[in-house]
């Protein structure tokens, strides 16, 4: 039941990553189906899931958003910072396709799998057999992994983050170094989501990954206007001036 549910997610991440990427709602709220139901199967009720503290992990986990947008927003504001926020994934969009992808790709189609797959089904499952510290600590070095793709992605589309992150010339990024990163980050963010989903309910991990990548979507909309207002417009050379 364990091998079945991880080959799902990686059926998924490939699907999602780079076969049918717009389709990834679809994929996503099918697999995150699949495994709740093997889950279910396997006798886990759905307290063991996750799904409980309604409440308690709505205020958690909106406290928690709202903290998400108060660094983005310094991040924002912050010169030095702002390059950050300057991805080519939601730049390169319309407005209606970044509404889509943070009202919808983002909600159905990584945070219901990522959250539900790795925190909910295959962390109970692994909690069952072999307990709470090894239940985090293989579900979230999964998860690292799953980022390997978007990894790759995202070192091409943001050119200052993927230097942060390898430590280089935006212009001689080392693909290994930046994904290698992603996986250590994203496995420790993996941690936390167990811990929070541990102790408010896996309410309180969906809010808190909703914002994080819905938000960035905005806020790198933002930061692109906000460097634009910030620009002083050249000043035309009249012919034959001095």
């Amino acid at each position: 039941m364990l091998l079945r549910s991880i080959a799902i997610l990686a059926a998924a991440n490939i699907m999602n990553n780079k076969i049918a990427p717009r389709l990834g709602p679809v994929t996503s709220t099918v697999a995150t189906a699949a495994l709740v139901a093997m889950a279910r199967k396997s006798g886990l009720s759905w307290k063991d899931l996750g799904f409980e503290d309604g409440r308690r992990g709505a205020l958690a986990g909106g406290a928690l958003a709202a903290a998400v947008a108060a660094v983005y927003t310094i991040g924002v504001a912050t010169p030095r910072t702002r390059p950050l926020f300057h991805d080519e994934r939601a730049l390169s969009l319309s407005r209606a396709r970044v509404l889509e992808e943070a009202l919808v790709q983002v909600p159905l189609g990584t945070v219901l799998l990522e959250e539900v797959g790795f925190r909910g089904a295959l962390y109970a499952m692994l909690r069952r057999r072999h307990g709470t510290v090894a239940a985090t600590a293989v579900s979230s070095t999964l998860f690292g992994l799953w980022h390997i793709l978007p990894a790759i992605d995202m070192a091409r589309a943001n050119p200052a983050l993927g230097a942060l992150t390898a430590g280089e010339s935006p212009n001689h990024l080392d693909t290994a170094r930046v994904v290698a990163s992603s996986v250590v980050s994203t496995t420790a963010a993996g941690v936390l989501f167990c811990e929070l989903r541990r102790h408010r309910g896996l309410l309180t991990p969906v809010m808190l990954h909703l914002a994080t990548n819905s938000f960035g979507y905005l806020f790198a909309r933002i930061a692109a206007n906000v460097d634009k207002m910030g620009k002083v417009p050249e000043v035309p050379k009249v012919p034959g001036g001095r």
